[in-house]
């Protein structure tokens, strides 16, 4: 069973393998988990963990020595422009590439936050909603081990075949007005995905090129997925 594994995201081709940069936006719980597999997994390669408390980069910098910066993760996602081969794994409990494209300086574009239309539910595994209007879609009914490494044919918890592959679930959503992108999120480290930076541009550029109207944002790997929506205007 491969760890990682080079096929193209749904909005994007992967970055060769190994990662040579990565950034981890999260140092809490599941970023501690991923800079310690992923610095073991790619010790060569070069990291930053982003986070908004001194206190946890502390603890986190004194373990594993990895360079780290005291800020609020999306903001500096946003404020930056990272290469296309740049890795970023989120670990914060925000649905990254939407506030993302939400935190754009206004000359790429205004985007505006707006509930999933409730057409999605039934188009999907399991949708959760959030008060927000943000759904969450899963091919599980469990309680996921954070040590599976998503091996294409079986379920590391059943050992069943998987129903489907859920990126390709989510990029057939058919919503009337609605535009659907999909950005997949590749398995790094056992329990551990992230995307190369291109897949957001890629979607960014899909976005633009339309240049207004209502669009579906998806992350998802295999087996589970976040859904948000927004309206899109361009900058005069």
């Amino acid at each position: 069973m491969k760890n990682y594994r080079a096929e193209e995201a749904q909005s994007g081709p992967c970055a060769p393998v190994p990662p040579e940069k990565i950034w981890i936006l999260g140092a809490g719980r599941f970023g501690s988990i991923a800079a310690e597999r992923l610095s073991e997994r790619f010790p060569r390669a070069g990291f930053l963990v982003v986070d908004s408390r001194e206190d946890r980069l502390e603890r986190l910098h004194d373990r594993l020595a990895l360079p780290v910066r005291v800020e609020d993760a999306v903001s500096f996602l946003a404020g930056s422009e990272p290469a296309g081969d740049q890795w970023i794994v989120p670990a914060v409990p925000v649905h990254v590439a939407f506030e993302w494209l939400l935190r754009l300086p206004g000359e790429e574009g205004r985007a505006r936050r707006l509930p999933v239309p409730f057409e999605v539910d039934g188009q999907i595994p399991n949708p959760c909603r959030t008060p927000a209007g943000t759904v969450y879609a899963s091919y599980a009914t469990f309680l996921c081990p954070d040590f599976c490494n998503e091996p294409d044919e079986l379920c590391t918890y059943t050992r069943k075949p998987r129903p489907g592959r859920l990126h390709e679930t989510l990029a057939r959503i058919a919503v009337k007005g609605c535009e659907v992108e999909v950005i997949r999120s590749v398995q790094l480290a056992p329990g551990v995905g992230g995307y190369p930076a291109r897949s957001l541009r890629t979607v960014l550029e899909k976005i633009q090129r339309r240049g207004f109207g209502a669009f579906l944002i998806a992350t998802s790997c295999l087996c589970h997925g976040v859904i948000d929506a927004l309206d899109w205007k361009k900058s005069p």
